[in-house]
């Protein structure tokens, strides 16, 4: 039985990686839980699990969770220190990391400089610090597993073979729920059309990164940090059914595929059991009655932040902190209907623009970087009124 905790555990993430669990039952075992701000669900977690230790994002929610469970031998911490402690939790085997944006970087390198098993579904963290991961996984031999349903397939696509022998990794997209739309009509796109997404169910910041195309690009910033690519051999192409999740061309003319349904259980479930496969709680793939498998390329005009994303992998450094930090405030004033949809690229492109370049090696010059960002764009959305 191996131990899991995860870091995000009210999510959409945290929440299929418990059904897992459930699915793999008695291989697994939930010891620790980190959670936001949905202390019910969080509680209905405990409840269920019997985990030795969670967390929660405020301290008054905290406070009211150990007199509910006052009768449990079970430790409650909270903040963000209180998350580091879940991640390093020494019972953990297996560290599912699945809180959204920069916020899971300090508990995702908590559990890696731990030794841990990381199922990364926290990209954000690899995007601005994917140096520091990459240097304390090799010092303390942490595995880092990725948990998105394209890198998921290029780690499978890559399991046998050599890095030299690959040529290009192409990661796949949905489109959003604009794809088919045409450009002169994204103007009139709301809050509402942002978080309709045709094929997956996630988060709704993951979600208008998707409409945004800007998920697309810090996937493949991701993919540069997990697999030691150049920008050169990392593409992207829209693939509207969603069945390919990549593709690895290797130098003799081979391309390998990774297919599955449209589901996350399964790359998080492979995440959990790597290197070994167990059954699925998913009916399999049909390929007969997909009739069509169809590729296109991104359109740069209509997804400039794809573009953004792309400069920023290009010129490394300091660029995608900033891309990061700009993306996660005018997506957040967004979500709360502070501006229209059609803002959003030219807010952080304006952000990413007026930053030059310089080498961040440290967390604490991450983060110094990513506030000093945070203060500018937020100038930058009050400028609007």
């Amino acid at each position: 039985m191996k131990n899991i905790a995860i870091l995000g555990s009210t999510g959409s993430i945290g929440c299929n990686t418990l059904e897992v669990v459930d699915h793999l039952w008695p291989q697994f075992r939930v010891v620790a839980l980190a959670a936001g701000c949905n202390a019910s669900l969080l509680a209905t977690q405990v409840e269920k699990y019997k985990p030795k230790i969670v967390s929660l994002r405020r301290r008054g929610e905290a406070e009211k969770f150990k007199r509910k469970f006052k009768d449990l031998k079970l430790r409650i911490a909270y903040g963000p220190e209180g998350a580091e402690e879940v991640a390093g939790f020494e019972e953990n085997d297996i560290v599912v990391s699945a809180i959204t944006g920069i916020d899971g970087l300090r508990p995702t390198l908590t559990a890696v400089r731990a030794g841990k098993k990381v199922a990364l579904a926290n990209k954000e963290s690899m995007v601005v610090a994917g140096a520091i991961l990459q240097k304390e996984a090799s010092r303390t031999r942490a595995q880092i597993i990725p948990v998105d349903s394209e890198h998921s397939g290029v780690f499978q696509c890559l399991a046998k073979e050599k890095k030299k022998n690959v040529k290009k990794v192409i990661l796949t997209a949905s489109g959003g729920p604009f794809f088919w739309v045409p450009l002169k009509e994204m103007k009139k796109k709301t809050l509402e059309d942002a978080l309709k997404h045709p094929r997956w169910k996630m988060g709704k910041k993951v979600t208008v990164d998707s409409a945004t195309m800007m998920n697309k690009g810090l996937e493949l910033l991701e993919a540069h940090w997990l697999f030691g690519l150049n920008p050169d051999q990392l593409d992207v192409l829209i693939h509207p059914q969603s069945i390919v999740h990549s593709l690895v061309e290797l130098k003799d003319g081979s391309v390998l595929a990774q297919l599955s349904p449209t589901d996350m259980r399964i790359p998080i479930q492979y995440a959990l059991t790597s290197p070994e496969r167990e059954g699925s709680l998913l009916p399999p793939l049909n390929l007969s009655r997909s009739q069509v498998l169809e590729f296109y390329e991104v359109d740069e005009k209509k997804f400039p932040l794809f573009a953004l994303a792309r400069l920023a992998l290009t010129e490394g450094e300091s660029y995608p902190v900033v891309l990061n930090a700009a993306n996660e405030v005018v997506v957040a004033a967004f979500l709360e209907r502070r501006l229209k949809f059609s803002e959003i690229a030219g807010l952080v492109t304006k952000a990413v623009e007026h930053h030059q370049k310089r080498k961040v090696r440290t967390l604490e010059e991450i983060f110094a970087l990513d506030q000093e960002t945070r203060t500018h764009t937020w100038n930058l959305l009050k400028q609007r009124y």
